[in-house]
């Protein structure tokens, strides 16, 4: 068998390869950066290599195991701040990474793909586990029958169109307490606990992308909505900074059909017989209905 072509890179035996990665996160920003000591440039990204990171050898496995690695370095520069790591803005965030001829940045092949899970900081250095694509096949996958909705409020499989007004609200904070519990006072127009559930998105500021679940919403007097997060957002909001509320969904029938008008996509199974039924066993006499039976 013939041996493929030579990559120019190797040619020559003088190697002009170079690794860049490139960190997509979940708010759309892109950052790029290499382990060569000039700036590269392709797919309108820079990878700089003043950005502070390096990317550790992946453990490539065979079979349908996850590749692993990790993103390490030091945040020494606008690109990668401590801020943002504890704010949580590179969590879940995609990572791929090239071999790339430097000489000549057209050249370069993917010889990864995954997404950053845990982060971990250290005064000013940080150090953000990769996983690969391969990850996914270890998440559960199906439908599970069990009484609530199993659909994501908005998703595809539950089809409610969250930007129509009745399902979002957006307004100024007027107090916050800290950065976990936040008063509007414009918001009456919507039910109490009309947000339970839901999620609150920072529209601006320092915090500006940030998101998390609301668990709990509350009217109080004088028309003051009170927003409670489950965990404090990771930057600070600032009274008069803009926020947006979406509705959220218990995932019970009778509320997909009485907030959402939304019953024909039901994601659940209602009418599912519980646990006792499922213990029951026929007996002479009585009632047959389900119920655990009596002595």
């Amino acid at each position: 068998m013939s041996a493929g072509p030579v990559w120019p890179a190797f040619a020559g035996g003088a190697a002009t390869v170079a690794r860049a990665v490139a960190v997509t996160c979940r708010d759309g920003t892109r950052l790029g950066f290499t382990d060569h000591d000039g700036e590269l440039s392709f797919d309108g990204l820079s990878f700089r290599p003043e950005n502070g990171a390096a990317l550790s050898a992946l453990t490539a496995v065979t079979g349908l195991g996850p590749d692993l690695g990790e993103v390490s370095g030091v945040l020494r520069s606008d690109a990668l701040s401590e801020a943002d790591l504890a704010a949580g803005r590179f969590d879940g965030a995609e990572v791929q990474v090239w071999l790339v001829n430097w000489a000549d940045p057209a050249q370069r092949t993917v010889v990864f793909r995954g997404e950053i899970g845990e982060v971990r900081r250290a005064g000013q250095a940080f150090a953000a586990e990769v996983r690969g694509i391969g990850d996914r096949l270890g998440r559960p996958l199906g439908r599970v029958y069990q009484r609530d909705c199993a659909a994501v409020l908005g998703d595809a499989a539950c089809g409610v169109d969250l930007d129509q007004p009745q399902f979002r609200w957006t307004g100024a904070v007027a107090a916050q307490e800290d950065n976990r519990v936040f008063r509007f006072a414009a918001a009456e127009a919507f039910p109490e606990r009309w947000f339970e559930r839901g999620v609150f998105r920072v529209e601006d500021g320092p915090a500006a992308g940030l998101a998390a679940t609301i668990k709990g919403d509350r009217i109080l007097a004088g028309a003051t909505r009170r927003i409670e997060l489950w965990e404090p957002l990771g930057a600070a909001v600032a009274p008069g900074t803009a926020v947006r509320l979406t509705a959220g969904c218990d995932r019970r029938s009778a509320t997909c059909a009485a907030k959402f008008a939304n019953l024909v996509n039901f994601r659940g199974f209602p009418d599912i017989p519980g646990e006792d039924w499922l213990m029951s066993y026929p007996v002479p006499g009585g009632r047959h209905d389900g119920g655990s039976r009596r002595g």
